[in-house]
């Protein structure tokens, strides 16, 4: 049997989540959980039935529809209509991991007692994390700004037994999902539907993944780069910490004393040099990879903040006898953040395309395209050609979406944030990134293998399982094989959770 994540008002942060994805455990709601959503509702219920006061988005349309004062009768339709009406997503299909993540999140806010939702509702919604049916959502369709409204609809499609899920990877319809299953539909409440569709999860679950991710390629930028400094008889001078203690940037010290820890007890960086400097994509690592880990790191404040956080509208304040709207859903913290994120990366990239060009130039005592006979061979040639085209490629979708807002709603949503189209870009920046690193592993590996002299323990120990991936190239053969053997060596490698975060 899995092990369970209880929530409850215990924060949640990276190494937590990281550790329920890859254990796969399941959720269950705290008994502390269960009373808020509880008193909640039955607060709700009460102020309706009490007071006869429109209060947006509980007994009022939606968006530049808010003044519209919706009969008791009408309530549970209103509810399903804005569900259904806001499920306009276009585009590919989100990745499931992601989606799993909006699940996820939604619970969380939910659960904190200020949206007014029912406990079956929640309940179900963890039913569907916990049986792994995964609600079919598109990658197009949110501005970011009244929360992930189109993503979070198809989300909750499902809720009601419409839209689309997989179930066991097979695509099936929400009807037929809840007949499987043998559940009713939810009959959704006043202000329910609005609390499933205003929040960030979209953005949320996209940040957080990227995140994951960024980490672990950070890293594996710092290892690799290590590697392509020793095949380029690279000088450790620029890693001694006096140096980094002068301009104690954060990133820049933790990446010079990761590489100076990498090189330890090897002999290439030993042996005397016949050059007095190395260029700055390998001098100045500590600098470039640092700036992007001080990123990484605020990046990763804002979506802990965020995604422990209660992010629809109106929220419900029991103590206080409050229903108050207001504008938690806006996306603006996050599009900065992605947008910041996937500039960050896209420079781990561009440095690392650096080093394989300068591997692959025939400088120092390497041959040419790093083979024995150039000429008759090509070599490396062009796999530093794939990696300069996916770094052109990423400084495109770093431009940043933040700056950007159309307004929409008839006006009443003249601001938004567009981080959701953020969210999208970074994911495509953040892949390209690793397959970048790839193509460095994969050319730092077989510049190696020209040096007499050994690297560290450590190192010599990691390309020797990489070996037993990816092999020496002797002469010509199709390198794309090679390259994506490199790319899969990479995203199964297991890495201690305590050098990530």
């Amino acid at each position: 049997m899995n092990e369970t994540h209880l929530i409850d008002a215990t924060p949640l942060d990276l190494p937590t989540i990281y550790e329920i994805i890859i254990a796969d455990k399941k959720l269950t709601l705290s008994p502390e959980a269960i009373s808020k959503i509880e008193k909640c509702r039955e607060y709700l219920d009460r102020k309706i039935k009490e007071d006869s006061q429109a209060i947006y988005g509980v007994n009022t349309g939606f968006g530049a529809l808010h003044n519209v004062k919706i009969k008791g009768e009408d309530l549970q339709k209103l509810q399903e209509n804005l569900v259904m009406s806001h499920a306009c997503g276009t585009g590919e299909e989100v990745p499931k991991e992601v989606v799993k993540l909006m699940l996820f999140f939604k619970i969380q806010s939910l659960s904190q007692g200020h949206s007014g939702v029912q406990l079956k509702t929640v309940s179900r919604l963890i039913d569907f994390y916990n049986h792994n049916i995964i609600p079919v959502i598109y990658t197009q369709g949110s501005l970011g700004a009244s929360g992930d409204l189109a993503p979070l609809a198809h989300l909750s499609l499902p809720l009601i037994g419409m839209g689309e899920v997989y179930v066991n990877d097979k695509k099936t319809s929400g009807e037929e999902m809840l007949s499987q299953f043998g559940w009713e539909k939810i009959k959704l409440q006043s202000k329910e539907g609005l609390a499933l569709l205003n929040g960030t999860q979209f953005m949320s679950a996209y940040g957080i993944h990227h995140l994951l991710n960024s980490h672990k390629l950070s890293y594996l930028a710092d290892l690799i780069g290590t590697l392509s400094l020793e095949a380029f008889d690279g000088r450790i001078e620029p890693f001694n910490e006096l140096i980094h203690l002068v301009r104690p940037h954060n990133g820049q010290i933790k990446t010079a004393a990761r590489i100076s820890e990498f090189l330890q007890d090897s002999e290439l960086i030993k042996q005397k040099k016949q050059h007095v400097q190395d260029p700055y994509s390998f001098r100045c690592i500590p600098q470039v990879h640092g700036a992007t880990k001080d990123t990484i790191r605020f990046v990763t404040q804002t979506f802990l903040t965020e995604i422990n956080s209660v992010t629809d509208n109106p929220n419900v304040f029991v103590e206080e006898d409050e229903i108050i709207s207001g504008g938690n859903f806006h996306g603006q913290p996050l599009a900065l953040a992605l947008d910041y994120l996937a500039i960050s990366m896209a420079e781990l990239g561009n440095i690392s395309e650096r080093r394989i060009y300068q591997l692959v130039s025939g400088h120092r005592h390497l041959p040419p395209f790093l083979v024995s006979n150039p000429g008759l061979n090509s070599g490396f040639m062009i796999p530093q050609y794939t990696a300069a085209s996916i770094v052109s490629q990423n400084k495109q979708y770093a431009t940043p979406a933040s700056v950007d807002s159309i307004e929409s709603s008839n006006g009443q949503e003249d601001h938004v944030s567009m981080g959701a189209n953020s969210a999208t870009k970074a994911k495509k920046i953040v892949d390209n990134v690793q397959t970048i690193l790839a193509i460095e592993l994969f050319t730092a590996s077989q510049a190696l293998s020209f040096g007499k002299a050994k690297s560290s323990p450590f190192l010599e120990s990691f390309v020797t399982a990489f070996r037993e991936e990816v092999s020496l190239v002797e002469e010509d053969r199709v390198l794309h094989n090679d390259m994506m053997k490199a790319i899969n060596f990479l995203s199964f490698l297991e890495i201690d959770v305590e050098e990530l975060y």
